[in-house]
């Protein structure tokens, strides 16, 4: 089969058909792509290095707009405010996850506030990045994905806090379910922008962690009365453009995964095996409905002749009638050496070609 374009590779797995290879799509943490430089990758471009696939990313701002500035930094760490009036620390030598401190909106009354600030606004658009890159994408045939942020995910880790969201979404339901909306609401006015622009995007991704290891944050009744109808929302809107929808959901997800199916979710990422996912398993019972992107156990990736067989062991799998698209089960991490990524993307290029 002769080589494709990204567009065209993505464009098959969704339809569920074979391709020339599976597409590549990962995120390396910055401080991998320091330790890849360091270790002698001449560009900070490790797609064009490795030859992976070429996707786009058209994002758009949908948080209230708070002041963003830097409160403390020193050698070791940052501590700096968020649009969306989050306090954070980050660490500055080693990739993490960062702290959250503090929190602007702690109760329904301060969500009002920050309400009002999230109007549809045609600066929360990046128009000059889409002009000037657009054009390219389309002469070299990325696969262009538009992104919204919306549901438990940004509401609990950037808005209000894990906790305080958790109790809300018992004893305050009507307050989330007005976040969640709100965030929903202004992210398609946006991108209804963008498409009418002229800018059309072939996918629509958003992150919702809603598992963690072995469980759920909420119960099966929270999310059919909360997060479901609106990831609904997202997918039936998605679908009208004539776009696909993929949801991202760190941890294990396990019991919302036929739901997901049932409202017409097409892709699902990144497929969390030490959290209890099993991609093997998800493909054999929902191959022939979701496209799947991930499962590959990140915790084996700085171990060369481990990840190897992994490969080995499920991609022949996730790949069968097409349907699935390689990458780690989370991201990758500083401890993936460029020897071990180099390795791991050689076998993917052999195991997951398309004979």
């Amino acid at each position: 089969m002769s080589k494709m374009t990204s567009h065209e590779r993505f464009t098959r797995m969704y339809q569920h058909r074979e391709a020339d290879r599976v597409p590549i799509l990962d995120s390396p943490w910055k401080e991998t792509i320091d330790r890849w430089v360091q270790e002698g990758m001449p560009t900070r471009d490790y797609v064009a290095h490795f030859g992976l696939d070429k996707v786009a990313h058209i994002g758009v701002d949908n948080s209230p707009r708070y002041p963003a500035n830097t409160l403390e930094e020193t050698e070791e760490y940052i501590i700096y405010t968020t649009s969306w009036g989050a306090t954070l620390k980050s660490w500055t030598k080693h990739g993490s996850t960062p702290e959250f401190l503090d929190f602007t909106i702690t109760d329904a009354e301060k969500w009002l506030d920050a309400k009002a600030r999230m109007q549809d606004d045609e600066t929360r658009v990046n128009w000059k990045h889409l002009k000037e890159n657009y054009p390219r994408w389309k002469a070299e045939g990325y696969w262009i994905s538009a992104g919204l942020w919306f549901g438990f995910d940004v509401t609990h880790s950037w808005t209000v806090g894990t906790e305080r969201l958790l109790m809300a979404m018992v004893e305050e339901p009507e307050w989330v379910e007005d976040m969640y909306d709100t965030f929903l609401e202004l992210d398609l006015k946006l991108l209804d922008r963008v498409w009418d622009a002229g800018y059309h995007f072939d996918e629509v991704t958003w992150p919702n962690d809603m598992g963690y290891k072995f469980n759920q944050f909420f119960s099966m009744r929270t999310f059919r009365a909360l997060d479901k109808p609106r990831i609904k929302r997202a997918v039936d809107w998605a679908h009208n453009k004539g776009a696909v929808a993929r949801l991202h959901s760190c941890g294990d997800i396990n019991p919302f995964v036929p739901e997901l199916v049932e409202i017409g979710m097409d892709g699902l990422n990144p497929l969390e095996v030490k959290a209890g996912m099993d991609p093997v398993h998800l493909k054999r019972t929902y191959g022939d409905k979701l496209t799947f992107h991930g499962g590959i156990n990140a915790v084996l990736w700085d171990k060369p002749d481990q990840i190897k067989a992994e490969i080995a062991r499920v991609v022949p799998v996730m790949m069968e009638n097409g349907g699935y698209i390689f990458a780690s089960d989370h991201s990758i991490p500083e401890n993936v050496s460029l020897s071990d990524f180099t390795g791991i993307i050689d076998t993917v290029m052999k195991v997951g070609t398309y004979r």
